[in-house]
């Protein structure tokens, strides 16, 4: 449909997001043949078992067809069984667990579902780009608690005064992206008091659960008086290199998943059929499973993060997720989104600017992000370009 002159675009909310960066970046790898480090996808796809799972299901016709709204019953008792074992949560199945199209839909549908106009959610900034979108078609108001290099901590003073009558929302995410900061157990706790204190709601996106490096996750919802305040959200993809599957789940008391479900069935309605089934036995893999996976992107992370700062940029080595923060200044450049675009002609190589993700992109313009989760050739020859940057 193309714009009738002199009305204005179909939804004015969303004038100020076009395509992601996502998108855009990713275009301009494959459009100049450029090693891509921005979007956050493996190279390599997960287990082998996990995708004859999906085979499987496939063959056996079991999600070929619509599945359950909520979920099949064997991804949601397997979620169950991975709170209980992994974060010490008991869940329904029932009632307390809703599937969802990826993480991104879980927020979407959260948003909608729990926010009314003119509503206000505080938000840790620099934000993934779908939490800007998702508020703004809720017809709320973002407001920034902005984490500043190095350490990305979040600011408790600051956030308390940012409390207002029309604050409804926390929306939460650690492992942090892009910034790879985790919050700390006091933090976690100072956070829920707060919350608990203004009777706030807390969504909190917790993707990169199976990937913190230095410190601990710490679940919101296993927290005092956060139970029954508390979406809790995650996905498969980021945990099991099956990127392209889109299972996520939304966890939480009855009355919020039943919320969420309302919302998210006038979305996608239903999605991944088979591989919800694949899922659901990804998530009973053995411990072992998930200690070498975080391992070994703990390796990949140090040789990223070793090999940018031998290319000479400013490297903030990240807690957790898979993705390196780095700062451009000592290059003796200042502005990340010019740099960024100018990157792939230059040496080869894909990044994503982090200023696209702050209200006030002045707070991180010469801050760069780096994906990791690549092979380690790859990284190696992204470094080795990278340092011919400086001769």
């Amino acid at each position: 449909m193309t714009a009738t002159p002199g009305r204005p675009p179909l939804n004015r909310r969303l004038t100020e997001f076009g395509s992601t960066i996502f998108t855009e970046m990713s275009a301009l790898a494959v459009r100049t043949g450029a090693l891509n480090l921005g979007q956050g996808f493996p190279d390599t796809d997960g287990p082998e078992s996990v995708r004859e799972a999906a085979v499987r299901a496939l063959r056996d016709g079991r999600g070929n067809q619509y599945p359950p709204g909520p979920g099949v019953p064997e991804l949601r008792l397997a979620v169950t069984e991975h709170q209980r074992r992994f974060r010490g949560l008991d869940l329904d199945p029932d009632t307390e667990v809703l599937v969802t199209a990826g993480a991104t839909e879980a927020i979407a549908a959260s948003m909608l579902a729990l926010l009314e106009p003119g509503d206000e959610v505080i938000a840790f900034e620099p934000f993934y780009d779908s939490y800007a979108a998702s508020i703004a078609m809720a017809g709320a108001t973002r407001v920034p608690l902005t984490l500043h290099a190095p350490d990305f901590r979040p600011d408790l003073d600051a956030l308390r005064d940012a409390v207002t009558p029309r604050t409804r929302l926390l929306l939460l995410n650690s492992p942090h992206n892009p910034t790879g900061m985790v919050l700390t157990r006091a933090e976690a706790t100072a956070l829920a008091e707060l919350a608990v204190a203004h009777d706030l709601l807390v969504v909190t996106d917790e993707v990169y659960e199976h990937l913190v490096f230095d410190g601990e996750h710490v679940p919101l919802a296993s927290l005092p008086g956060m139970r029954d305040r508390t979406v809790s959200i995650s996905s498969s993809g980021k945990t099991f290199s099956y990127t392209g599957w889109k299972v996520g789940w939304v966890t939480g008391c009855p009355e919020l998943v039943a919320a969420v479900r309302t919302a998210k069935q006038y979305l996608t309605f239903v999605s991944a059929g088979p591989f919800q089934y694949a899922i659901a036995e990804a998530l009973r893999l053995p411990d072992a499973y998930f200690h070498d996976f975080r391992e070994g992107l703990r390796a990949k992370r140090d040789l990223l993060a070793d090999g940018l700062a031998e290319a000479g940029l400013a490297v903030h080595r990240p807690q957790g997720t898979y993705f390196v923060t780095a700062d451009i200044s000592p290059l003796g450049e200042k502005d990340g989104v010019a740099f960024c675009l100018a990157l792939p002609e230059r040496c080869g190589v894909v990044a994503v600017p982090t200023a696209v993700f702050y209200d006030d992109p002045s707070a991180g313009r010469s801050l760069i992000r780096f994906a990791f989760c690549k092979r380690d050739e790859v990284l190696r020859e992204a470094v080795r370009r990278l340092k011919g940057l400086t001769g």
